[in-house]
C-alpha cells in the first residue's frame, strides 16, 4: 500500500475532479514551489495513480476511463477550437455520424444553427443539443444507454447505423498511439464507432494532442481510415508522418506552433 502525504492526497482528489492538474496551479494553491510539487507529482506517477503530461499530470489510463464530467473539463478551450474547425468543414445539406465523446459535443455545438443536416447520432447530449434547430432532423440511434455519459450502445445501435450511408463522419477517441492505432475503453462503443466509419463517405477524427500521451486498450482502427484529423497541436513527429504518409489531411487550431 503507497502510503500518500496530506498534500499528495488532495492532489489525486483534485485530479480526480477535474482529469488534470498543473505545477503552475498547485504550487499557488498550495504555496510551495514548483520543484516541490513536481516531487509530488513524481511520487504519484511512480504509484501510478498519476501519469505526467506537459506541465503537470493527468489520471492514470490503461483500462479505464476518466469520468464524462472530468473529460469535459479537461483541454476545454482546444476542444471548443477543434469543434469550431470540424465544424466548418461540414456543408449544409449534408448527412452526418456523430458519436459519443466530449469533442465531437463541441462540434455538435457549432452546428446547432445550420441548415438542411441530418445527424445520426448514438450521443444523447449531442441529440438534446440539435433537435431544437429547425434546420437540422435527427436520428437517434437505438439501444441500451451507458448511464455514465448517456452513450447508445450495442448490437441494436450497431444495426440502425448500417441502415445508413452518410455523407461526413465526426468520430472521437481516447488515445491515439505514435503508429497510428486509434483506441478506446468500451468494446461496444468501439464497434459502434467502427460501423459509423464504414457507412460514412468522409471521416473527422477530432482529438486533442493529450490523447497521444494516453493508453487505452481497445482498437477502433488506424488513422489511415480517417480523411482529415483535427487537433490543437500534432507535437508527435511518427504521427506526423503516418498520416502524411496515409494521406490524412491534418488541421491544427493552436497557431503558436512548437514550444
Amino acid at each position: 500500500m503507497v502510503s500518500l502525504s496530506t498534500r499528495q492526497n488532495e492532489i489525486l482528489t483534485q485530479a480526480q475532479t477535474n482529469g488534470r492538474v498543473s505545477v503552475e496551479e498547485l504550487a499557488a494553491r498550495f504555496d510551495v514551489s514548483p520543484q516541490t510539487i513536481r516531487k509530488d507529482l513524481n511520487d504519484l506517477c511512480e504509484a501510478r495513480l498519476l501519469m505526467r503530461v506537459h506541465g503537470g499530470a493527468m489520471l492514470a489510463s490503461g483500462v479505464e476511463n476518466l469520468g464524462y464530467q472530468a473529460r469535459r473539463l479537461v483541454a476545454a478551450d482546444q476542444k471548443r477550437a477543434i469543434g469550431a474547425a470540424a465544424a466548418a468543414l461540414i456543408p449544409d445539406k449534408s448527412s452526418l455520424f456523430i458519436t459519443i465523446g466530449t469533442t465531437t459535443e463541441e462540434v455538435a455545438r457549432c452546428l446547432t444553427h445550420r441548415s438542411g443536416l441530418l445527424v445520426i447520432t448514438n450521443n444523447l447530449t449531442v441529440a438534446a443539443m440539435l433537435y431544437p434547430s429547425t434546420g437540422i432532423d435527427v436520428i437517434v440511434a437505438g439501444g441500451a444507454v451507458r448511464r455514465a455519459d448517456g452513450a447508445v450502445i450495442g448490437d441494436t445501435t450497431v444495426e440502425l447505423i448500417r441502415q445508413f450511408k452518410v455523407d461526413v463522419a465526426v468520430i472521437g477517441c481516447s488515445a491515439i498511439d505514435d503508429d497510428g492505432a486509434l483506441l478506446d475503453f468500451d468494446y461496444r462503443e468501439v464497434r459502434v464507432s467502427q460501423e459509423i466509419m464504414t457507412n460514412a463517405r468522409k471521416v473527422i477524427l477530432v482529438a486533442d494532442q493529450l490523447k497521444l500521451e494516453r493508453s487505452a486498450p481497445v482498437r477502433i482502427g488506424h488513422i489511415g481510415q480517417i480523411d482529415t484529423f483535427v487537433t490543437d497541436r500534432l507535437l508527435s513527429g511518427p504521427l506526423r508522418a503516418r498520416c502524411e504518409a496515409e494521406g490524412v489531411t491534418v488541421i491544427e487550431t493552436d497557431s503558436e506552433g512548437e514550444e
